[in-house]
């Protein structure tokens, strides 16, 4: 007998592999039956999807315009076709290049030095112990959300302006003469962050919170117990629990990089100037509303509505490739 088949009669038999499952059968279900299924959430959205189509959706047809030369007394049924003329003047128009860096530059400015501070202020709020201290601080902190920027513009005046408060107090001592944040060019972008910060941070931690009480609680205690610190608790168990919240928002954020205070910027743009306080949402009403260009105007929302959804786009890919669903998943 030779050695090949000795070492073959010596050796057990392979075990046999197990076949593979059988499929799980699927069974469709039409859309009819969906229908009569769902015809109670369906009929309780309708009224958001009305709304939403009316006042969202019909008014992106009112886009033609931006390759007519329209005329409000003409309509845009009989406005003048001109093509791609009013994008060129969108790219060639200095004005609109000056609006896009400051838009930019008070976006970035914001999102180093605003967006963490929700976070951190959850955090804070998180760590404290007593519940009814904890609702009095989140109550106060974000009242001034409620408040128009017509009263909050109002009372930075009274606090930062020429006749404010700091400035009294300042000339009173002699320490200094002359200090107006309000109208100088120089510090326009920490007033706007400040201004923000005041109004809409303390809103801005309601997300955090309610993405941290998703937390147990045994996470923290077990933690506690294995010798980490309040630091080393926020770090491993805080910080992860909020890091899908924050790269969704973050996403959402950068699809507003072209979006900043409409209402706040165009309050206090004739006491420091457009060099600084034109954005792209101010130059847009200027064109199209105060001065009658209609046709321009909408090219360049059009141009920014276009940007701002392939940041989202691109920002939405970025958190694939980490891992994190952001703000919607893949098929």
């Amino acid at each position: 007998m030779s050695l090949p088949e000795l070492v073959r009669r010596r050796l057990p038999d392979s075990p046999k592999k197990a076949a593979p499952p059988a499929p799980v059968p699927t069974r469709t279900i039409g859309w009819r039956v969906r229908l009569k299924r769902d015809r109670s959430l369906l009929l309780m959205v309708s009224p958001a999807i009305l709304l939403l189509a009316v006042f969202a959706y019909v008014p992106m047809l009112g886009n033609v315009i931006a390759w007519q030369q329209y005329s409000p007394y003409t309509g845009f049924l009989h406005s003048p076709y001109v093509g791609w003329v009013n994008f060129e003047r969108v790219f060639t128009n200095p004005l609109f290049v000056t609006a896009v860096e400051n838009t930019l530059i008070i976006t970035a400015f914001q999102l180093v030095f605003f967006f963490p501070i929700p976070i951190l202020l959850a955090l804070l709020l998180n760590s404290v112990v007593t519940p009814r201290l904890r609702t009095t601080i989140q109550s106060i902190v974000y009242l001034p959300h409620f408040f128009s920027w017509v009263l909050v513009v109002t009372l930075f005046q009274q606090i930062f302006g020429g006749a404010g408060l700091i400035n009294q107090t300042l000339r009173d001592h002699g320490l200094a003469a002359g200090f107006d944040m309000m109208t100088n060019p120089d510090t326009f972008l920490v007033l706007i962050t400040m201004q923000s910060v005041w109004k809409d941070a303390g809103w801005g931690i309601i997300i955090f919170l309610a993405a941290l009480s998703t937390v147990p609680p045994e996470q923290y205690e077990a933690a506690a117990v294995d010798g980490a610190n309040r630091w080393r608790r926020m770090w491993h168990i805080s910080l992860p629990a909020l890091r899908p919240v924050i790269i969704l928002l973050l996403i959402l954020r950068l699809g507003d990089a072209l979006t900043v205070g409409f209402e706040q910027l165009i309050l206090q743009r004739g006491a420091v100037g457009a060099d600084v306080a034109e954005v792209i949402d101010t130059y847009v009403y200027y064109q199209g509303v105060v001065y009658g260009d209609w046709s321009f105007a909408a090219a360049a929302g059009l141009v920014k509505g276009v940007v701002s959804l392939g940041l989202v786009l691109g920002a939405n890919k970025l958190a694939h490739v980490f891992g994190e669903s952001g703000v919607y998943k893949r098929a």
